[in-house]
Parts: structure tokens; sequence; C-alpha cells
């Protein structure tokens, strides 16, 4: 996959590995745009990383979305990357009801259904290119869940399998689909704030160092440290997995 040279969109650009992927595609020299809901960490971004361009937006709200692609249309020399990179995660706990589920954001509209329609809306763009790629960022919890994300690990794993359906139906129109699995960041704010680091995480710039040589040698299952070795695992070592990371 050429990544220099073009124009990206990465939604929840402002941050974490949004962010970390932006500074590498910037120093290759693409044109990068990123979008997010907070004003404040758009211009922290804007602050740090010359030559980024921002725009506001949140991708769960369907006017939004579609005036940010016809904002990209009308001002820019096409698209050639969709990076699907927003995302929330909450601890729900279903013994509650629906108090938790009441009391956060919706993770179905801005981890999933906001990644169904930004797809949708920039297809028509992408297929205007010789080449071109949507890139969605999963997780290993999509493979692996954690029970106390359930909806975070349910959109992930849903998100591995829109993956596979829309690789299959975009074959033969130029557009390239990638799916980055990555495992818990430990200097990301996913959960409102970063966590500790741990022998079992990595950091958000290691991750985006995995993406960059991924698109590069077009690996279309990206994963980087413990969440690797879950792409192509077996359901016994999977179950073995879901054991583990619910015990801690």
């Amino acid at each position: 996959m050429k990544i220099s040279s073009s124009n990206v969109l990465i939604t929840g650009g402002a941050t974490g590995l949004g962010f970390a992927i932006a500074q590498r595609l910037v120093g290759l020299g693409n044109t990068v745009i990123i979008c997010g809901r907070r004003e404040d960490r758009l211009r922290g971004a804007e602050s740090r990383l010359k030559g980024i361009r921002v725009l506001k937006c949140d991708v769960s709200k369907e006017y939004e979305r579609e005036a940010l692609l016809s904002r990209i249309s009308d001002e820019l020399d096409g698209l050639d990357m969709l990076i699907n990179n927003a995302g929330i995660q909450r601890e729900v706990d279903f013994r509650k009801g629906m108090a938790d589920i009441r009391a956060h954001d919706d993770e179905v509209d801005i981890n999933l259904k906001s990644q169904i329609y930004m797809t949708a809306l920039a297809v028509p763009l992408l297929m205007k290119r010789q080449a071109a790629a949507i890139v969605n960022v999963s997780s290993g919890l999509g493979f692996v869940p954690m029970a106390k994300f359930p909806i975070y690990s349910a959109t992930k794993a849903a998100i591995h399998s829109l993956t596979l359906s829309l690789r299959q139906q975009l074959k033969g129109t130029g557009i390239s689909v990638f799916e980055v699995v990555p495992p818990t960041l430990y200097d990301t704010e996913l959960k409102g704030h970063p966590l500790e680091k741990a022998d079992w995480n990595m950091s958000a710039s290691e991750m985006a160092e995995a993406v960059i040589s991924g698109l590069q040698n077009d690996v279309y299952e990206i994963g980087a440290g413990p969440s690797a070795k879950w792409l192509d695992a077996s359901r016994k070592d999977l179950d073995a997995a879901f054991s583990s990371i619910n015990s801690r």
C-alpha cells in the first residue's frame, strides 16, 4: 500500500493511537486530517504536530458525519485513506440493569455505527482513486472479550466481522481494507485516563509503528504485542486467554 503523498482522514485522531498514526503519516509526506468531538484536544494536537489539519466532528451524529465528508470532498483533491479509529470504552455491569448504560455515551453509536456510516460515506470518494484504503481499528478484545467491558468488546468483534465483509465486497475496486488489532495501550485515554504500564500491554507509538509497517507490506490484519497471537489462535487458546484476562 502506498502511504505517501496521500489524503488521509483519521477519526478520533487527536489523542492516543489516532494521533500516533497521524504523526507517522505526516512524517511520510501525507496530508492528514484528524477529527474529534473535543475542541481542546484538537487544538492541542494541532499545536504539537505541524502540518496536520483538524476538523471538529462527532462521528456518532449523522449530520456531522455528512458535513465532514462533504467538506473534505470540496476542499481536497479527493480522499485516499479513511482510518476509522474513534472509539470509547466503558465498564458496564448488567447486574445494575440500565444504570451503567444510561450513565455514559453510547458505545454502539460511537464504536460501531459511526464506522459503518463513515465507511459508506467515504467509499464513493475512495473509489475514484486507483489505489485507496479503509483502515478499521478493532481490538484484541474483539477476539478475547474482557467481561467488564462487554459492549466495547462486542462492538470490536463486530468491527472484525464488518471488515471481513468489506474486504470481500470491495475486491476489484482499488480499495484495500485493513484491520488494526491493538492490545491494551497504556498511554491512551480509552477509559478516560491513561493506564499504568504493564508487561502485557504496549504504547500507542509502538502500535503506530506496527500499523505503518503493516500498511506498507499489505498485511491486512495488523496485530502487535499480545493481540498478534490471537489473530490465528485456536478456539482452545482463545478460551484460555479469556479465562486469563478475566481473572485479573
